[in-house]
């Protein structure tokens, strides 16, 4: 055997044991990766060569990050609902305690004749925001599990809109507060879900009615380019630049100069819902002045 074979099947052997222990060395590194990972630490692959190993190494940083993330969703939907829970074993807690105690001095006599119309007006008011409550969280559990079906049929959006707003006549009376209507005598048809519809827009109003302490509320119904506008407009103290982006999210309650009686739901209703009929919801305010939601939905059929 001549010394150049000699050479040449060392070489190769050196070789194949250094590919050998470089590889046992990626793998090694792989192996501490992924134990990592399962114990809930974020750490990298780094290999330099381009071969299948750096590939599988790629994919493998791809599924730990996925992974990640997918933990971080998921601690921060078990924390968001903790937080739902709190908040609204309260909110239920204290309508409920309300109307227990009207209901208890009316069975125990301790209020006089004259008195008891208005405890039963009360007691009555007390049931049904407990009622609307409810409505809201049975809502808001359909979105989020995404066990809520639309039945879209076609509608005339303006004369549903219109219908909307005259229910709410009698409460905007009561807070003296003075609606303006800017809705066309047309008939603008889309296909809508009319329940969900009723809530979009109902849930604007009453976020109006509780939340900004208006006295003038407009709502306008406007076409363009195929998109559908339906905008809610108060006059009351507004909402600040930094939070408007926190509104549609689930439990906010505004700042501290906001009203935070309500579940924290209604925005966030809003917004899915619109999502589900193919549009979006839109809101711009400023402080002191006017706060100014949008609903937009296209015209095509989906």
């Amino acid at each position: 055997m001549s010394i150049f074979i000699i050479v040449t099947l060392s070489l190769i052997c050196i070789l194949c044991i250094f590919l050998f222990v470089m590889q046992r060395k990626q793998l090694r590194q792989m192996l501490d990766v992924l134990v990592a990972a399962k114990n809930g630490e974020n750490k990298k692959i780094f290999i330099k060569d381009n071969g299948v190993v750096s590939k599988i190494s790629f994919e493998i940083n791809e599924l730990i990050y996925s992974h990640n993330q997918e933990l971080s969703r998921q601690k921060r939907l078990e924390q968001a609902n903790k937080e739902l829970l709190t908040s609204l074993s309260h909110d239920v807690r204290t309508p409920l305690t309300s109307l227990l105690g009207y209901l208890d001095a009316l069975e125990s006599d301790i209020v006089d004749d004259g008195e008891k119309e208005e405890y039963i007006k009360i007691a009555r008011k007390k049931a049904y925001d407990l009622k609307r409550l409810i409505d809201t969280l049975f809502d808001w559990f359909k979105i989020d599990s995404k066990e809520l079906k639309l039945i879209m049929q076609d509608t005339d959006i303006c004369e549903l809109t219109k219908e909307i707003v005259i229910d709410w006549l009698p409460t905007l009376e009561q807070k003296e507060i003075t609606p303006e209507i800017e809705i066309p005598d047309e008939e603008w048809i889309l296909e809508l879900d009319t329940s969900a519809y009723k809530r979009m827009v109902s849930n604007l109003i009453q976020n109006a009615v509780e939340h900004s302490s208006c006295s003038h509320l407009k709502v306008a119904a406007k076409q363009n380019n195929g998109i559908i506008s339906i905008i809610v407009k108060d006059n009351g103290i507004g909402i600040g630049k930094d939070k408007l982006p926190q509104v549609f999210e689930r439990l906010y309650k505004g700042d501290t100069s906001r009203s935070r009686q309500g579940s924290g739901l209604g925005l966030s209703i809003v917004k899915e819902l619109a999502k589900m009929h193919g549009g979006r919801v839109t809101a711009q305010s400023n402080i002191g002045e006017y706060t100014e939601f949008t609903i937009e939905l296209p015209m095509f059929k989906r």
